[in-house]
Order: C-alpha cells, then structure tokens, then sequence
C-alpha cells in the first residue's frame, strides 16, 4: 500500500464516522443499515479491519451517499473566483459539484420596470437573499419587497423582474441550469 492509498483509507474511515456521527447514528444503528456486525463496523472505522470494496457500496447506500463521494479526494478546487460583468455590474461563480448552478453577486440601481412587457419568463428557479438595502420582485401580478437578510425563491417560468428600491442594492442569488440559460440568453433587457 502507498502513502497515497493510506492516506485514502484513513480518510473514508474518518468519513464514515463523521456521517454517521452527523447523522445521529449508533454503531449498531448503521451497521443494521449496512447488514454489518456493529463490531465490523467499529473495526471498519478505527482502521482494524480492511476496507472491501462491496462493505464501501453498502456503507455508502446506509449513509444516504454515492461511493464517489465516499472515496472522493479531490481538494485542489477550494477556491474559485468569479467571473466579472462590470456592463451589469455582476460577479459569477460556478458551482463545480453542479456545473448546472452557478451563484450571482448583483448590485441593482434602478427600481423594476414599469411595463409587464419587460418582464422575462423563462425555464427554471432562482432563490435570491438581499445583502443590502431592498429589492422590489415583480412577479406576475404581484409585488414583493425582499429587504437586507431576506431571501426569495421563485419559479422562473412566471413573469418576473427584480430592482432596487430607495437606493442601491446587492443581492446573491443562485440560478439552476435553465434559469441561468434564460439570463444569458435576455442580456439586453432588465436586470433581473
């Protein structure tokens, strides 16, 4: 065994432990789960016993996770910066675990518009938390006001636009694959 294969070992044992602690599982609750003795399991994570690669698929499935994410190592990617759009004054960072999302720093002036006809409508859900000062969210025919800490979550395919109200405002918001789509693609129209 290599210092690498070592270091994976110790690793998914100290994982295993931490998600069934995190979970509020006994050993014998999870070794129940994973059709082990509750002694295996314990020798399993204190790194008594070898880990088998079938005992690996079994404690992942009980622990309500994937093998990948069991034996993953990768941690080089910590850190990510963003993408800057100084034109709409946002920064964009994806989400590497779900290249679909992408998260979105946003710093709005104006309020909303005033027609219905400048409001998008596109496939799927944003979430937004107002960081700082308050944002106006039309959508469809209702009026919110989303003030500092406050978050919304809404279906996209409704018509909607967001502005500021009474001042600036920056919000952080998260957009699934679609709804991203659906902002890349109206770059020219309201700020939303």
């Amino acid at each position: 065994m290599t210092q690498a294969d070592g270091e994976l070992d110790s690793l998914v044992r100290k994982r295993v432990r931490a998600l069934r602690v995190a979970q509020g599982l006994s050993l014998d609750e999870l070794a129940t789960r994973a059709r082990l003795s509750p002694s295996t399991l314990s020798r399993i994570e204190n790194g008594q016993r070898r880990l088998a690669l079938d005992q690996l698929v079994t404690l992942a499935r009980a622990l309500d996770t994937t093998l990948d994410q069991l034996v993953e190592t990768a941690t080089d990617d910590v850190i990510s910066n963003p993408t800057i759009d100084a034109a709409h004054q946002q920064m964009r960072w994806a989400v590497r675990a779900d290249p679909g999302m992408s998260v979105v720093r946003q710093r709005l002036t104006d309020p909303p518009p005033d027609s219905p006809s400048r409001m998008r409508a596109h496939p799927g859900r944003e979430w937004f938390v107002v960081l700082s000062g308050t944002a106006v969210l039309l959508l469809g025919n209702r009026r919110f006001r989303v003030e500092t800490n406050q978050a919304a979550e809404f279906p996209t395919m409704l018509p909607h636009a967001i502005g500021a109200e009474g001042g600036p405002c920056e919000l952080l918001g998260i957009f699934d694959r679609d709804a991203r789509r659906g902002h890349q693609r109206g770059d020219d129209g309201p700020s939303d």
